[in-house]
Parts: structure tokens; sequence; C-alpha cells
């Protein structure tokens, strides 16, 4: 009997809930760039989709970027500590999902061209819009115990019609 209630208790205490991550552009055609598995608490693990990536060294730096007809927009990896919980929240997602852009003809990368996706919840999902931040806000560390040091304002609305993936989208 004692062997049931504990593998019940492992069974539901191992319940994901495993999602896809896209990015979408103006007309609607999506790239999957992830897949997100939110467990009962709110944690996750974030695994990122390789294939629709490219390998790009910029500014003397590795970046992974999807190749787009006019822009590039290369993944940017947040380089400090978070929670990883959803259960109160978005912004810990929100900084897993940092991008910086730059056009198809440029070497370098300029990171005053940061896009930050601002989340909301959908009902079946969630829905990010682009905002433009300055990722030069994170070349130095939060002072300890800030694990969110980005604020309101550093981050920008854009206009959906200037970027090439104005939307990030997880269903």
């Amino acid at each position: 009997m004692v062997f049931c209630v504990l593998a019940l208790t492992i069974s539901t205490s191992a319940f994901a809930e495993v999602r896809t991550v896209f990015v979408e552009d103006s007309d609607g055609a999506r790239i999957e760039i992830a897949s997100l598995e939110v467990t009962e608490d709110g944690s996750y693990a974030l695994t990122m989709n390789e294939t629709p990536f490219s390998d790009h060294f910029l500014s003397m730096r590795p970046f992974k970027c999807l190749a787009g007809p006019k822009k590039h927009w290369c993944h940017v990896p947040y380089p400090y500590e978070i929670a990883r919980n959803v259960s109160s929240d978005l912004t810990d997602l929100e900084y897993d999902f940092l991008f910086v852009w730059k056009d198809a003809t440029e070497y370098g990368i300029n990171m005053w061209n940061g896009i930050y996706y601002k989340l909301e919840d959908a009902g079946d999902g969630f829905v990010g819009r682009a905002h433009e931040m300055d990722m030069d806000v994170l070349s130095a560390p939060p002072d300890a115990g800030d694990l969110r040091p980005l604020q309101a304002k550093h981050l920008h609305e854009s206009d959906p019609d200037s970027h090439w993936l104005p939307r990030l989208i997880i269903e």
C-alpha cells in the first residue's frame, strides 16, 4: 500500500506540460525555435531548436541566428541567474528569449538593437510583442540577488511593421 502512494506522489510531482515556441512574421509565417516544459509548480526547462538557427561569429562573439531576407535575428542567452519559474509572472521566460537584430549585409552586431518579447496570456498559450531595448543595459552583472534588472524604462514598444519577427508565440 505504501508503494502505491509513493508511486502516485512521484507521478503527480513529475507532471509537465510541453509547449512549442515560435517567432512569427507579420504575415503569420512561423519558425519553431524551442520547446518549453513547464512543471506543476511553475518551474520550466527550455530546449532551443537548433535547426532553424545558423552559427555566426559577430563582434568577436558566437551567435545563433535566424537568417531573414533583410534582417538576422540572433538569440542572446541571458547571461545571469534567473529562477526559471512562471508561477507568479512570465518575466523569467521573457529573459530567455532575448534577441538582437542586424541587417543581413552587416558583419558586426550592435547590442543596442535588442529585442525583448513582452509576454501576455492568450488563453491557450502566450503571445509576446517585440519591444526594443539597448542590450548594453545587461553588460554588467546585476546587484547580488537582483534577478530582474530590466525595468519598464529599458523597453520601448516597437512598430510591428518595422521588424521581421514582431511576435513570439507559445502554444
